[in-house]
């Protein structure tokens, strides 16, 4: 059966001069308009399509990915509001609706917005709600310290930011484990550095433990080989300098070539670093 919301591989069953008909199982016959029909197809090919509702409420598919799906948080710009709700740019050319009733605060135009994708199971109509809290720390968090999880950076705060973890929980980077530039709305990879008695989550942006370390080394190692053997930084430079250079922090600068210098990998002088 055909998934509404999400991607699909569905049989094409037939052509008509407006595009084709796929096999949507319990959802019957469901028509892919012309626009998105790929070239050379024919009865029994199997296409990945995105399933939806259209602005007549009719079950189509589109060739077309959304930038988010149904069970994904996306952060999303408003391009429209009126008496019923408001509407989201998703990458499709049907805008995406928030209920008045699912809007935290009023939306405004040209604004963006983290909003939780979902589907109203009495309508089949896909929508989105910006009362994410609701969606998010129903379950007790299942992390051991040092998992690797999948993020997104949602809010700056004064203590860090706020994430997302796998779509089920919350989580904070504090600001002191922060040595890069992050953006509202960036996934990427992270860890577990804590679940505390609370139940909050504790993450780093970097593996915990020597892997750290190594990650970091092998950065100085670099950046002495693409600068002929040099580096002016030492465990004396100013920690912007040395974030600068090598966008890491002066604490894991100093591990990295501390850990070289015991080594003899390199030699550490006033003036910085030489390898050996």
């Amino acid at each position: 059966m055909a998934d509404i919301g999400r991607l699909n591989k569905l049989e094409v069953i037939k052509e008509v001069s407006f595009g084709v008909f796929l096999d949507g199982g319990e959802h019957g016959e469901i028509l892919m308009p012309k626009r998105y029909v790929p070239e050379d197809t024919v009865p029994g090919n199997k296409l990945d399509v995105f399933v939806y509702m259209d602005s007549e409420d009719r079950i189509v598919a589109t060739t077309e990915t959304p930038l988010a799906m149904v069970g994904d948080f996306a952060i999303l710009k408003a391009v429209a509001s009126n008496r019923y709700g408001a509407f989201l740019d998703w990458g499709l050319v049907k805008d995406l609706f928030v209920p008045h009733r699912e809007q935290r605060m009023k939306i405004e135009q040209d604004n963006w917005y983290l909003v939780y994708i979902y589907l109203d199971k009495e309508t089949s109509r896909i929508a989105a709600s910006t009362k994410v809290d609701r969606f998010l720390d129903n379950l007790p968090p299942e992390y051991n310290e040092g998992d690797e999880v999948d993020i997104m950076i949602c809010s700056k705060t004064d203590i860090g930011y706020k994430a997302i973890i796998n779509s089920t929980h919350w989580g904070i980077i504090y600001n002191n484990q922060v040595f890069e530039t992050l953006k509202r709305g960036d996934k990427r990879k992270a860890y577990i550095n804590k679940i505390r008695e609370d139940e909050k989550i504790d993450l780093l942006l970097h593996k915990p433990g020597y892997e750290k370390i190594d990650t970091f080394t092998q950065k100085v190692l670099d950046e002495l080989e693409k600068s002929g053997g040099y580096l002016a930084l030492n465990d004396k430079s100013p920690a912007e300098v040395i974030y600068k250079r090598l966008e890491m922090s002066k604490k894991n600068f100093k591990k990295a070539i501390g850990g070289l210098y015991k080594q003899k990998v390199i030699s550490i002088g006033d003036d910085g670093i030489r390898t050996i």
